[in-house]
């Protein structure tokens, strides 16, 4: 469970533009502060099952503009080559080979 909330919290924060007022605050409420369904149901004079399902359709909106984008999977990209670039920088023996072409791998993500 806590994998999909932070995923849900990473495409949130990509694609909320995309996102209609009413769906970034029920995602925001419900990831981001951590409020029950009921909370929510609350908070806007809806039901439970209204809350839930707006939910599930925006999930499934991020999911589908991340197929498409691919935004969150080149974060995830860019910061593993920089993570191995970072080590290569603080070793001791520096093949600037190796660091070219993690910079190469960087740019292409572009």
């Amino acid at each position: 469970m806590l994998e999909k909330t932070t995923r849900m919290n990473y495409l949130y924060d990509f694609y909320q533009s995309l996102l209609t007022p009413k769906q970034r605050s029920y995602m925001s409420l419900y990831y981001l502060d951590d409020f029950s369904l009921g909370e929510i149901a609350e908070e806007y004079s809806v039901s439970r099952q209204a809350v839930y399902d707006n939910i599930k359709r925006t999930e499934a909106m991020l999911e589908e503009y991340e197929e498409k984008l691919l935004l969150f999977n080149k974060f995830q990209e860019r910061n593993l080559i920089l993570n191995r670039l970072r080590k290569s920088l603080e070793g001791s023996d520096i093949d600037s080979a190796d660091c070219l072409k993690l910079i190469d791998d960087l740019e292409i993500l572009d």
